[in-house]
Formats: structure tokens, C-alpha cells, sequence
């Protein structure tokens, strides 16, 4: 079986809804990175798969393909699975390559919210179970595993200064592939003083909750891709691997408590490897919000400083189905700066009560 491995990545700049980006449409802020991501190995490659939960329709991979470029051999392939959709592409990728399906793909995930024709958003449950906002299921979350404001500010708090650390040292800017000439998160634009805003916000989801603004994630555009290919066709064409694919787990809770899936996705995911949390160097679970960092956190035992080491979607935002491929992306470049990475994991839960969750091995 031939093993699949990553061997580049990008991702916009993460803009914020009716922001620098507000008109460009999905197709337009893949197209850059597909193009980029593609040079040179166009002849090679076997498909594009992408996630995208509420842009115009279509087949947006095929779409953003064709504006980019690509030949017309590369067929595309659209997915939904929530805010999980562009992790969920890069593992269908994986899984096609070590079934031998193709040897060369490109996978990730786009929003732009700013361009969507929906004002309300799709249901995640029928009615006889509930179909709680996400916001409300946050709550839920901190109520049911004690999870604290105070927890929730600290751990927003921490997200902000390490985004604000790999801004000024310049981490970010080997991840973003400047689209409109915008090089920087939108967030990161301006300086805030995030204790203060902390400190003052007011709960947005329920009276006297703990959920606010200020500790969960903005609502975002942007983009995210990798390339995936068989381990074998990598080195034939000269391409160093960076994160070889080892397993992954999916696996459904309770609509109410989305935040909290990835718990149980790696849980299974260590148990089929006979792994332990100890074993795993890195971890990038998506924010969305503290209250599911922190319970995440909590009930894996996983200590801050394996966790979200660059910051997250609090700071940086959450375009939707690029923040999973936006995970993979962090990990790939972080354990480029790291010598003492073996086993890292991006993990990510989403509306109707799914966690997803692929480890990856380091490669070099």
C-alpha cells in the first residue's frame, strides 16, 4: 500500500465577513492557491476535492479548477460535512491514495460568507432532537464539563497572544499565499487589548451564560489547500513529504454538543493505533470556541503548550470548511521549526454533532 504524505500547503489570508475580501466569491479565492499549489505538477494530478457549506452551489471544485487553469483532465469534487468539510477533503485524499485510487491530489476548503446567498443557516438535526445555534451549543459544552469563564477568557486570552507572536515573527507568513495583495489576517490588522475586551464583554447566547463575542471565533472568509500524493510519486518528482498520513477517526455525538466530538474521534483514533495522548507532540483542534478548546483540553488531558501552539480561530477567525485544512497547514509548517515532533494530530468538531480527527507522522 502506498502511503500518502503531504508535501505543500497554503491558505489565504483570513478575512473577516464584508471585509477585504467581500467580493470575491468561493472560486476566486481558491483559484490563486490551486494554481500556486499546482505548478509543476499539473500533468500529475488526479483530482481536486474541496469543501464548501454555503457558497453559491455548484461544483466548486471544478469551478475553481477551471479559473485557476488547471487542465481539463482534473475533474473536481465538492464536499459538506460541516465545518469539518476541509479536513474532510484531505482525508478522502489520503484514503484514495493508499487505495491506490490516484497518486495526486489537491484538498482543502473555501468560504465566503460575504458572497453567500444564505441568510439563515442550514440544519444540522431534526427538530424531535434539537437543532441548538452553535453558539447555545457552546454553552452547553461549558455547562455539562464545567467549564468556567474564566476558563474560557484565559484560554481566548492565550489564543490572541500566540497570533500575535507568529505574526511578529513572521510564522504566518510561510503559511499565506498573498491573494489581492492581502498578507495578513484580517484580525491581526489592528492591535487590540484583548484583556480589556475580555473583561467587558457580555454573554451573547443566554442570560448570566459564559459564552461572549470576545471568547469564540469571528465569522470569516478565506481558503486552504494541500497537496496529498502517494509517497513514491513524491520522491519521483523530487518533493519532500512533510506529514505522512497514519489513520483517522470520525465519529458522532449528540447534535447539542458538537464542541466536544473531537474527544471521542481521538480517543478512537489513539486506541486503533495503541497510542497515547503523551505519544501525540502536536495538537490542532479547531477553536470556534473556548468553551470547546477547554473541554477538549480537559478531557483528553492535553497541556496548553501541545495545544494550538500558533493560535486559532479565536484570534485569527473561522472561514467554515478551510479551517480544517487551515489545521493541517499549521501543522505542516510548525514541525518544519520543531526537531522534537513525531506524531501530530488536527482534529475538528462540526454542526450536527461530528468530530473528525487524522495523525499524521512527521517526515523529516
Amino acid at each position: 500500500m502506498s502511503k500518502a504524505v503531504i508535501v505543500k500547503a497554503k491558505r489565504s489570508a483570513i478575512g473577516k465577513e464584508n471585509g477585504f475580501f467581500k467580493h470575491l466569491e468561493v472560486q476566486q479565492l481558491l483559484a490563486p492557491l490551486l494554481r500556486h499549489l499546482s505548478e509543476g505538477i499539473e500533468e500529475h494530478l488526479n483530482d481536486v476535492i474541496l469543501g464548501n457549506i454555503v457558497g453559491l452551489g455548484g461544483n466548486i471544485a471544478r469551478l475553481s479548477g477551471l479559473q485557476a487553469g488547471l487542465p481539463l483532465h482534473v475533474p473536481g469534487l465538492t464536499i459538506d460535512r460541516q465545518c469539518s468539510a476541509g479536513l474532510e477533503a484531505i482525508r478522502l485524499a489520503c484514503c484514495l491514495v493508499e487505495a491506490g485510487a490516484g497518486d495526486c491530489y489537491i484538498a482543502g476548503g473555501a468560504e465566503s460568507v460575504s458572497t453567500s446567498p444564505f441568510e439563515k443557516r442550514a440544519r444540522f438535526s431534526p427538530e424531535d432532537i434539537g437543532d441548538p445555534d452553535m453558539g447555545l451549543a457552546a454553552e452547553y459544552v461549558a455547562k455539562t464539563y464545567q467549564i468556567t469563564r474564566d476558563d474560557q477568557d484565559e484560554f481566548a486570552e492565550l489564543s490572541y497572544q500566540r497570533a500575535w507572536e507568529s505574526l511578529e515573527t513572521g510564522f504566518y507568513k510561510q503559511e499565506i499565499l498573498p491573494i489581492e495583495g492581502q498578507t495578513t489576517d484580517e484580525e491581526l490588522v489592528r492591535k487590540r487589548d484583548i484583556k480589556r475586551i475580555l473583561l467587558r464583554a457580555i454573554p451573547t447566547f443566554i442570560k448570566n451564560g459564559s459564552v461572549t463575542a470576545a471568547n469564540s471565533c469571528s465569522i470569516n472568509d478565506g481558503a486552504c489547500a494541500v497537496v496529498v500524493m502517494s509517497e513514491n510519486k513524491a520522491k519521483s518528482l523530487s518533493l519532500q513529504p512533510i506529514l505522512r498520513f497514519v489513520d483517522s477517526e470520525v465519529f458522532g455525538v449528540h447534535p447539542f454538543f458538537p464542541g466536544i466530538a473531537p474527544v471521542f474521534a481521538i480517543k478512537g483514533l489513539l486506541k486503533k493505533r495503541n497510542l497515547d495522548i503523551r505519544d501525540i507532540d502536536l495538537f490542532e483542534i479547531n477553536e470556534a470556541f473556548a468553551s470547546k478548546a477547554v473541554a477538549c483540553a480537559k478531557e483528553l488531558g492535553i497541556p496548553y503548550e501541545k495545544l494550538n501552539t500558533r493560535g486559532g480561530s479565536i484570534a485569527l477567525g473561522h472561514p467554515y470548511s478551510a479551517s480544517g485544512s487551515i489545521l493541517v497547514t499549521r501543522l505542516f509548517y510548525e514541525v518544519q521549526q520543531r526537531q522534537d515532533c513525531r506524531y501530530v494530530i488536527a482534529a475538528i468538531g462540526s454542526g450536527g454533532g461530528i468530530g473528525l480527527a487524522m495523525l499524521f507522522e512527521t517526515c523529516i
